[in-house]
């Protein structure tokens, strides 16, 4: 019974050594199964990132563009509006200018009045801040 013992206990080493390959094998091929998957699932991730990314770029642009030229608008609505109002300024200072020299005795009236009534304004506005409550 010994070389039966012996040629049994071989048999059972090599039949465990074969179990234990073969579960080596389907762990590494289970492993590499899975990388697969994972390697896949981000490259489809990256894609879509991307994909959307460079959805959203023209759109980023244009808008960027839009605020710009809107800017530029702005600007120049507020620089044609300040000449605007320094030509005006021009023209009124000329026209009373023109009115001092044309109506020297009119002009030297009207400004005594308005000075007369601005100086009432004082008085009037004085007194009442003095006025108790």
């Amino acid at each position: 019974m010994t070389i039966t013992t012996a040629t049994s206990s071989r048999d059972i080493s090599q039949a465990a050594n074969q179990l234990g390959d073969q579960a080596a094998q389907g762990a590494e091929s289970a492993i590499r199964s899975t990388q697969r998957v994972a390697n896949d699932a981000l490259d489809n991730l990256s894609s879509s990132v991307e994909g959307v990314r460079a959805k959203a770029m023209p759109t980023i642009s244009r808008v960027a563009g839009e605020a710009e030229q809107l800017a530029r608008r702005g600007i120049d609505a507020v620089r044609d509006s300040s000449a605007q109002l320094r030509d005006q300024a021009v023209r009124v200072q000329d026209k009373t200018v023109g009115y001092i020299k044309d109506e020297p005795v009119k002009a030297m009236l009207i400004a005594a009045a308005a000075g007369a009534a601005l100086m009432a304004l004082v008085a009037l506005l004085g007194r009442s801040s003095n006025t108790p409550r």
